[in-house]
């Protein structure tokens, strides 16, 4: 497989952080992870899938970098590079990208971010967008403090809010980790070489705007720019999470019911204060992250049908969610929300969201969205909820399923259907999945 983007790795940093591992004698990039530098990790997995132009930016100690890769043919890439004579920034060395680049799009990879990512998926992704530049975004366990992209529900990225901002309203979990798909055009907007910011200076400027897009994945990506980090991330290479978590491998699924498993049972929720978390809920969801497993929210929210709120409202109760997630360690990898209602003639409603659908749970419209996002093995997947509806979606659907005892507990009594496994709540759910007593 050939193609023709080319990859920008930036490797230029003196990395202070991991100065009592590199003894500030080989630059950070070429820090050994299980016996290979760094850099060496990033472009194996860029040329499996068929990148093969290399362009790194080397400063602090680069000459290291050149003797190691020389012009890449021993590792079956090209590889040029570009010399800071004093450190630009971000973005300041991309001037000089201008010529080699012109209009075509290119990949911008930090030298500290380690990752194994199925490309091909993301490149689709920024292809079918018409995308300016697209950001890799994730969530993780720590949102409170991390470096958040904002975004739409049509995956536009409108904004950015800093870790060190006060925040005072809901955010959604979604952590830019330091991987863009850029488009050349974008280059010529510099005019001489000097120091720059990337996000700042030049991807600010487009969002909101309709010009820049986020790329969500629950694949490996993390930044190995410290030593507790470059630790961490070495024990997830050497005990094969990198390369499961690769969305060209086949990916086991939890899929979760909301209302009544996640979170309290109040009927239908319409404002963000009517949300409580069940006791257990984070307990279980960051259990979920721990295992490999992805924990993806599958919930009908007829409200939007009825009247009662607006897709903006969802949004909001959700960003909530994922802020109570996350103060206690655990995250969504995504959710789906249907807001449809087949039953016409109520004079409140919004007919605009009143018809049948396909993605109205029992129907398997919202999992089959996930099941082909995130190459997920049904056979080896679970849904978990306090309804039978929740029960018939998973064995429409082809999953293994499990009642839990709150919220409803499947009083409801919609369909004649009966769980493969019943639990009292969602955290003994997910310990029989992983037979934990």
């Amino acid at each position: 497989m050939k193609n023709n983007y080319t990859a920008v790795i930036q490797a230029g940093g003196k990395g202070t952080r991991l100065t009592p591992l590199t003894h500030d004698k080989i630059p950070k990039p070429m820090l050994l992870l299980n016996g290979k530098p760094m850099l060496q990790w990033q472009i194996d997995n860029l040329s499996r899938y068929g990148i093969k132009e290399f362009v790194i930016i080397i400063g602090h100690l680069g000459e290291k970098i050149k003797e190691h890769f020389e012009d890449g043919s021993r590792f079956g890439v090209h590889i040029t590079y570009i010399e800071e004579k004093e450190p630009l920034g971000s973005a300041g060395s991309l001037f000089f990208l201008k010529n080699r680049i012109q209009d075509q799009p290119f990949l911008l990879i930090f030298g500290d971010v380690m990752f194994d990512l199925a490309w091909d998926r993301m490149i689709a992704f920024h292809e079918s967008k018409d995308s300016t530049a697209t950001l890799l975004v994730h969530p993780n366990s720590h949102p409170y403090d991390s470096d958040l992209i904002l975004m739409d529900y049509e995956d536009h990225v409108i904004g950015m809010d800093s870790k060190t901002n006060i925040r005072k309203s809901w955010y959604d979990n979604c952590v830019n980790a330091g991987i863009y798909i850029i488009s050349g055009s974008v280059l010529q907007k510099l005019n001489t070489p000097a120091k720059m910011d990337l996000e700042k200076d030049l991807l600010k400027p487009l969002m909101g705007k309709g010009h820049i897009y986020g790329y969500r994945t629950p694949e490996y990506v993390r930044d190995a720019g410290t030593v507790g980090r470059f630790q961490a991330v070495q024990k997830a290479q050497k005990d094969g999470v990198w390369s499961t978590k690769n969305l060209s491998n086949v990916q086991r699924c939890i899929f979760l019911d909301r209302d009544g498993t996640i979170n309290r049972h109040k009927g239908l929720i319409s404002k963000e204060e009517e949300l409580e978390l069940e006791p257990c809920a984070a307990e279980a969801i960051r259990l979920i992250n721990e295992s490999g497993y992805l924990a993806v929210v599958i919930t009908n929210q007829s409200v939007v049908a009825r009247g009662m709120c607006s897709i903006d409202d969802i949004e909001r109760i959700h960003r909530k969610l994922a802020v109570l997630l996350g103060e206690q360690g655990a995250y969504l990898d995504d959710l789906a929300f249907c807001p449809h209602h087949p039953d016409k003639g109520y004079p409140e409603e919004n007919p605009e969201y009143k018809m049948t659908c396909s993605c109205r749970k029992p129907g398997t419209g919202m999992l089959d969205g996930m099941i082909e996002k995130y190459n997920i093995d049904c056979s080896n997947s679970y849904m978990i909820g306090d309804s039978t509806i929740d029960i018939q979606t998973g064995i429409n659907a082809g999953l293994h399923t499990i009642l839990v005892h709150t919220g409803v507990a499947g009083t409801d009594a919609k369909y004649d259907v009966k769980a493969e496994t019943e639990a009292r709540d969602l955290l003994e759910a997910v310990k029989k999945i992983h037979g934990i007593s």
